[in-house]
């Protein structure tokens, strides 16, 4: 019997120690065949440990690490082989951006910039870059830099890393409606709606070294506020068809996990329908199976 993956969000740790992977490596065809994919799913339903999938498929620093895709759907496309670890991959979140005021969130957005920096430390010092674009770069890793200059700094990066690699960039911004719930919730909202539509738009549309982007979060924030000029995206919500065999577990595959409960399974955890899909939560189903395969007589709980 395989582990049971609870809580694991980082692809190369589910597939390195076995744990019981449903494979949902489809999801970078698609991603292939968009320029800039939005997605909204409800917590606990494999966003983040997707968006970790599609970084060690993309990423140029991930080529030791092509083996973690050798059995899995993907590797059947040629088409889409050619693309991996082919691109400098830019993976941010905003998860930790919950402060209760405008000026700490952008301290903590200046903190995330500056752990990405560390990451692509090659570009603070390449030959291949201008002596202004690099002033800028360290400005940004010393966290000394304005409000300004932040609300363009995935650009700045993502050409950097564009110049340097002679490769366009790879962009996946993780929980990107964190910020803005807290700002909501803490009469600042105005203010952080103006600040990330700069972001995103700025790495997501007005940017020549993007190849593809994804966002993805919880809630669907209204167009007119934080996309406004963000017309580019292919939109995968609860609500259309697109992308949802992607997230989460479908009936098939609850039944592939856990067959002969599949009727108590349905009837605790089901009842989510995106699109014309039939989905189950993806926490409560493997919890669900955790607990059966430590006792037999485990009866369902809610979570």
């Amino acid at each position: 019997m395989k582990l049971i993956p609870i809580g694991i969000e980082n692809f190369k740790e589910m597939i390195d120690k076995n744990y019981y992977y449903i494979d949902k490596t489809n999801l970078i065809i698609d991603f292939l065949n968009e320029q800039v994919i939005f997605c909204t799913r409800p917590r606990r339903f494999g966003k983040t440990f997707n968006m970790s999938m599609l970084y060690y498929f993309f990423s140029i620093k991930e080529k030791e690490n092509a083996y973690l895709f050798d059995h899995l759907n993907i590797s059947k496309n040629k088409e889409a082989l050619k693309h991996q670890n082919k691109y400098p991959t830019i993976l941010i979140s905003l998860k930790e951006m919950k402060s209760s005021s405008f000026k700490a969130q952008i301290i903590s957005f200046s903190n995330i910039i500056y752990e990405l920096l560390e990451k692509n430390l090659e570009i603070l010092s390449s030959a291949q870059l201008t002596d202004t674009t690099k002033k800028k770069l360290n400005s940004l890793h010393d966290e000394t830099t304005s409000i300004e200059d932040l609300k363009f700094s995935l650009r700045v990066i993502s050409n950097a890393l564009y110049t340097h690699y002679h490769q366009k960039v790879i962009v996946l911004i993780d929980e990107y409606d964190v910020p803005l719930q807290s700002a909501y919730q803490n009469n600042y909202y105005d203010e952080m709606v103006d600040f990330l539509r700069s972001v995103f738009s700025s790495v997501l549309k007005t940017n020549d070294a993007l190849e593809k982007g994804i966002m993805i979060g919880c809630l669907r924030i209204s167009k007119e506020s934080i996309f406004t000029g963000l017309n580019n995206f292919t939109s995968y919500s609860i609500l259309n068809n697109g992308g949802n065999e992607y997230f989460s577990f479908n009936e098939n595959e609850v039944k592939q996990l856990l067959e002969d409960y599949i009727d108590e399974i349905k009837e605790w955890y089901g009842g989510y329908l995106f699109g014309n899909t039939e989905i189950y939560n993806l926490w409560s189903t493997l919890m669900y199976v955790k607990n059966k395969i430590q006792d037999q007589s485990f009866k369902p709980v809610s979570f």
